[in-house]
């Protein structure tokens, strides 16, 4: 039974990444009831064959669940702890597996090569590359396709009948909270504010006061999963408005994210914002992608700020300066530590490296550490590791020349911006100072979501 509420609640996940939520016993109830749910999510007919498609209506469909933990975060979305997969046919869902990432890639083969991004091997380190650390692109898509790749090569469950990947993040199941109310899990009380904290305590260290083995350490998670579910089943139509708002408002602020294999799927996914893609733009493009690097889960403790500015120069080219600051509000814990991240930067191609300040070659020292770049997916990036000690404010500050392309933009007057939120983060601010020469545009916001700029007056 207990099997049969987790793999529901699982599924719920699954329809809250499409917008919806359903609940049905019979065959035939099943599929007009999610016929008529979807025609409140979209009128458009092959969309709603879609959502058909995508729950197992026209053949069965497999998916990965990634948890991603946000605490701990990553390129794609946060540190990958658990995973479930999950088998659905014609509506009735089946869970095949939930595990911690650690048991899979503890046991899988050792039989292929499997070599990490350097930063992996320098600063967390590894010498290969888990399933655990897959998602290392900020663009979901790449990601899923490695975490898939590994999983196949670990021998993960149903690995080859795979047919999409989502990822959700703590934030999903505070907000959750917020709706259902508290819930009480072998006489602990989980709530909005104290959730991810009280899970973490539990999978780290309450499991050994409970007398189960380190495998089962985890456990906690389908208890977890049969108490919210058995408060969602009496409250999901209740709050019906609320839920629907909720899934859609995490699809936006990408706590939840979605890859599949199908093309068609796929590109309703990237039509509705909801793939957590490298965003393709004609214009100009900022992205900064953290990677919690062995800093247990302080990004819960850290308060960033990003300031993106630039100005003209004597030769016509426009230099361009793009700063994080960091805030470690934390302190030396179980749970938080000094924060040492990997840092990128993503921009329009063409964009010219300058200098860089507050690189480190590691924590605890002040040796300027090195700077690599690449391309990937269309965008220019730049990347270094810096470190923020508990208590500490620090600053990681890229110079560049704006890409050519963006240059003729500014003086043709078609200038805007995208500026891109990295998945399963929160809102960290964001700051704009745009000199074109003779008018300077200034703006402060934040990047709970992605954010647009256009439409500036010269």
């Amino acid at each position: 039974m207990r099997r049969k509420f987790l793999l529901l609640i699982i599924i719920l996940l699954v329809g809250a990444t499409l917008g919806l939520y359903f609940w049905y016993r019979s065959g035939g109830l099943q599929s007009a009831v999610v016929r008529q749910v979807s025609q409140q999510i979209t009128s458009n007919p092959s969309e709603n064959n879609l959502i058909q498609k995508v729950l197992g209506f026209a053949k069965p469909q497999t998916y990965l669940v990634l948890f991603l933990n946000n605490t701990e975060i990553r390129p794609g979305g946060g540190f990958i702890g658990a995973y479930g997969v999950v088998k659905v046919d014609k509506g009735i869902p089946e869970i095949l597996k939930v595990e911690g990432t650690e048991l899979l890639d503890n046991l899988s083969p050792q039989d292929f090569p499997s070599v990490p991004p350097d930063p992996l091997q320098k600063y967390l380190p590894v010498k290969r590359w888990g399933f655990r650390d897959s998602n290392w692109s900020p663009d979901f898509a790449i990601s899923s396709a490695k975490s898939l790749e590994l999983f196949v090569k670990e021998k993960g469950t149903a690995a080859n009948d795979i047919s999409g990947v989502i990822g959700i993040t703590p934030t999903l199941l505070e907000e959750i909270l917020k709706i259902s109310g508290p819930i009480t899990v072998n006489g602990q009380l989980f709530n909005a504010d104290n959730f991810t904290e009280k899970l973490e305590y539990e999978v780290e260290y309450g499991y050994a006061e409970q007398g189960l083995d380190f495998n089962e350490r985890k456990k906690v998670l389908v208890d977890l999963t049969h108490a919210l579910l058995a408060r969602i089943r009496g409250d999901i139509f209740k709050h019906w408005p609320q839920y629907l708002d909720l899934g859609q408002r995490m699809l936006a602020e990408k706590q939840i994210i979605a890859y599949a294999k199908d093309p068609e799927v796929e590109s309703v996914l990237l039509a509705k914002g909801w793939a957590g893609e490298i965003k393709q733009t004609v214009g100009d493009y900022i992205l900064w992608a953290d990677a919690n690097l062995a800093s247990l889960k302080t990004d819960k403790v850290m308060d960033r700020e990003l300031s993106y500015s630039f100005a003209p120069t004597s030769s016509g080219q426009y230099v361009a300066t793009i700063k994080m600051k960091y805030i470690n509000k934390g302190t030396f814990t179980k749970f938080t530590t000094r924060y040492r991240t990997y840092a990128r930067v993503f921009l329009p191609v063409g964009s010219q490296f300058v200098s860089v300040a507050g690189s480190l070659k590691n924590d605890r020292t002040t040796e300027v550490g090195a700077v690599d770049q690449g391309i990937e997916n269309g965008k220019q990036w730049f990347g270094t590791f810096t470190s923020i000690e508990p208590g500490k404010t620090g600053e990681l500050v890229w110079k560049f020349y704006l890409a050519p392309q963006i240059v003729m933009q500014i003086k043709n007057k078609s200038y805007n911006l995208f500026a891109q939120k990295q998945a399963g983060t929160i809102a960290h601010a964001l700051v704009l100072d745009l000199n074109f020469g003779n008018k300077v545009y200034n703006k402060t916001t934040d990047l709970r979501l992605d954010r647009e700029f256009q439409n500036f007056d010269f």
